[in-house]
């Protein structure tokens, strides 16, 4: 499964001949490509997905995307945790 990540846009430049940006989330910083949202500007969330920005969000909804990856995080953690317990399970797997 592939996940688009909401980040805010900290920069915009040229490189290359294309629009490019740096987008923040979580404390990382990352180079995306904003082709396909030329209209973004600084402090703006966008969606990324493999490197490029495909849709703008407004605050309320990135905050809310990240709050539920957060979660979905932390399920993850404890899901794996009891993984050695599964194993051992009579007659499961």
């Amino acid at each position: 499964m592939c996940l688009g990540i909401p980040a805010r846009v900290i920069e915009i430049y040229e490189k290359d001949g294309l629009l490019m940006g740096l987008a923040e989330t979580g404390g990382i910083r990352k180079e995306v490509c904003l082709e396909y949202t030329p209209e973004v500007q600084i402090g703006q969330y966008v969606i990324v997905h493999v490197g490029f920005a495909i849709s703008i969000l407004d605050e309320g909804e990135a905050q809310e995307m990240l709050e539920t990856l957060r979660e979905l995080a932390e399920a993850t953690q404890t899901a794996s945790e009891f993984a050695p317990l599964d194993q051992s399970s009579p007659g499961g797997q």
